[in-house]
Formats: structure tokens, sequence, C-alpha cells
């Protein structure tokens, strides 16, 4: 049988890398033929490279690793990956190769690929049942709990002007306040989207309308500023999509 080729698929390098590492070690036969950083990369890279199997963050920018899944019908075997578990029984009972617990471990990697190499035989399951159970909008909340040293704030979701991520938190910024949550922005980004709230970086999601201008300075860097607050916020990269034009 040829080598299998997989297709990486998350938007934390650091995951990356240690998906890499851990199954060169592991599966050495194996070919690691692409690593994407987004969903909408990874289904490019999908379709061009024709990997076997695909680890798959199931929370990625563009397009969620459910959603990649989905597209591929019964041609390419899966592995989902998340820092969240209550996706995992559904995907075992619906028939996904594994699921992997953010930060991975070795011994159940391990375990994933013994699963792999029995299934590589056979044809992959068709996910798109799978996608639909799993992927429910949530409505966003009207407010939030949020704490400023031992009190505990109700925040209307209407006055928040961003959330900004910090060690173990997310900061979240009023004309009236900061204060701090326990929910990752990585999880809020998703909740707040149909709220009128957009991811412009890994470390900042901003309500759309208190963005009052955007600027890009000498070093090519762009930038954000507040209507009503003198807090200027980095776009990224993988964001300035939503800028036109700039």
């Amino acid at each position: 049988m040829t080598a299998p080729r997989i297709l990486i698929a998350d938007d934390e390098p650091l995951l990356q890398a240690e998906l890499r590492v851990t199954l060169a070690a592991l599966w050495p036969e194996a070919q690691v033929v692409g690593v994407a950083n987004d969903g909408v990369q990874a289904l490019h890279m999908a379709r061009e490279l024709a990997p076997d199997i695909a680890f798959l963050d199931i929370r990625m920018p563009g397009l969620s690793g459910l959603e990649v899944a989905r597209t591929f019908g019964s041609r390419i075997h899966v592995v989902f990956v998340s820092a969240y578990q209550e996706h995992a029984l559904a995907a075992f009972d619906e028939g996904a190769v594994d699921y992997l617990l953010k930060p991975v471990d070795a011994v159940r990697l391990a375990r994933a690929i013994e699963r792999l190499r029995a299934r590589l035989g056979t044809p992959p399951p068709d996910l798109a049942r799978l996608v639909q159970q799993l992927a429910p909008k949530k409505a966003p909340p009207a407010w939030l709990q949020a704490s400023v040293g031992n009190t505990i704030h109700f925040i209307d979701l209407s006055d928040v002007i961003y959330f900004g991520s910090e060690f173990k938190h997310t900061r979240v910024v009023t004309d009236q306040m900061e204060a701090h949550l326990r929910t990752p922005l990585k999880e809020l980004a998703e909740q707040l989207e149909e709220a009128g709230f957009w991811q412009i970086h890994r470390g900042f999601v901003v309500a759309v309308k208190r963005i009052a201008a955007v600027s890009r300075d000498a070093d090519g860097a762009v930038w954000l500023n507040l209507r009503g607050h003198a807090s200027r916020l980095p776009v990224s990269q993988r964001f300035q999509h939503r800028f036109k034009g700039m």
C-alpha cells in the first residue's frame, strides 16, 4: 500500500507543529502533504492534494472543520481536533475516524493512528449527517457576566466596544468599564458574528458599529480607529479581507 497522505488544518501554528512532529514519530511512513491555516485553505488543499486523511480543527476561521468535512463525501478519512469536548460522542456515533482534544496527547494520537491503519482499506464515511448534527447555530447572548475584581457585572452585549484576549481571560471593554470573562475569545468570536461583531485579529473582536476608520501605516500594518474610544486596534492579514480596498 502506498504511504498515507495526510492534510493538517488548524489555525494554531503550535498545534500544527505538534501534530507534524508526533505523526512523524508515531507513523513515519505517512506523509504530511499539506498544512492549512484556515478552513478555506483546507478546502482548496483537499481538492488539489487528494489526501487520504485529514486532521481538521472543528473551529477555524473562514470555514469550520465540520463545513470542510461536509465537502469530502466519502473520499477522505477525518480526524476532528478541538479544544471542546461536546462534539466527541456524536463524532464517534456517526463514524468519524477519531477525535482528538487539545492539547493533543501522544497516547491518544497513537490510538487514532491504529484506527486509521485499520480503516484505510475501506471507504471513508460520508460525514454530511454528522456535520448537520454538530453545527447548530447558537443565538448570541443578550448579556454577559464579567468580573472586575471580586464583583460580577452584568453587561448588555450592545454596550460592548470590543473584546481582547488576555492570559486565561477575555477582556471586555465598554464605555463605562473594562471587565474579564472566562470564555475564550475564539469561542466568543463564533457566537457573536451574527450580533454585529467581527474578529479582526487573533486577539481582538470588535463591534462593527464602533469602527470609525481603517488605516494602513508606513510599515503596511492595518489599524482600526474606534468611534468614541481612544483604543487603536490592529487588523491581522488574515482578517483584512473584511475591509475591501485596503
